[in-house]
């Protein structure tokens, strides 16, 4: 009875955080297929994909700032896409109990890609991100939809 008592908590939040799925509002498909160009960003600008490509959470949607501004709600196999100055980048995203944040540093006229992955936590699943190389990210990013930049939660 005392492994029930300690298990079933934790089966309960797998059980939430593999059922059911959030949804974000998505952008025109045009404006999808123009990001999905991958078009070289222009002057001192650099190019900024941010995306998640997995289930695994679907029921959270997680706040995603990049250097203190709002980009959005992620949900499962969507992206974001925007264009930055060029120089060091903080990128965070929500997680259980404090943002985690990411700095890379970004040259003009080249495209980043920053996945945004769902972990377990203690209480609800929380959120990571990792820099993954260009040919990785184009890929990913080629099957998932564009999430219209909007108001983050927090």
């Amino acid at each position: 009875m005392l492994i029930l008592k300690q298990t079933l908590p934790v089966i309960v939040a797998l059980s939430i955080m593999v059922s059911g799925c959030a949804s974000v509002n998505l952008v025109p498909a045009e404006e999808m297929a123009q990001a999905k160009s991958f078009d070289t960003p222009k002057g001192n600008l650099s190019g900024l994909y941010v995306y998640r490509d997995s289930s695994f959470g679907s029921t959270l949607k997680k706040d995603i700032w990049v250097n203190g501004e709002c980009l959005g709600e992620s949900a499962p196999h969507v992206f974001f896409f925007t264009e930055v100055p060029s120089g060091e980048q903080k990128i965070s995203t929500e997680s259980e109990f404090s943002p985690n944040p990411l700095l890379i540093t970004t040259e003009p006229g080249k495209n980043y890609f920053i996945r945004q992955y769902i972990k377990l936590g203690v209480f609800v699943g929380g959120a990571n991100l990792e820099q993954v190389s260009e040919q990785k990210g184009r890929a990913a990013v080629a099957k998932l939809k564009m999430a219209a930049p909007g108001q983050c939660s927090k």
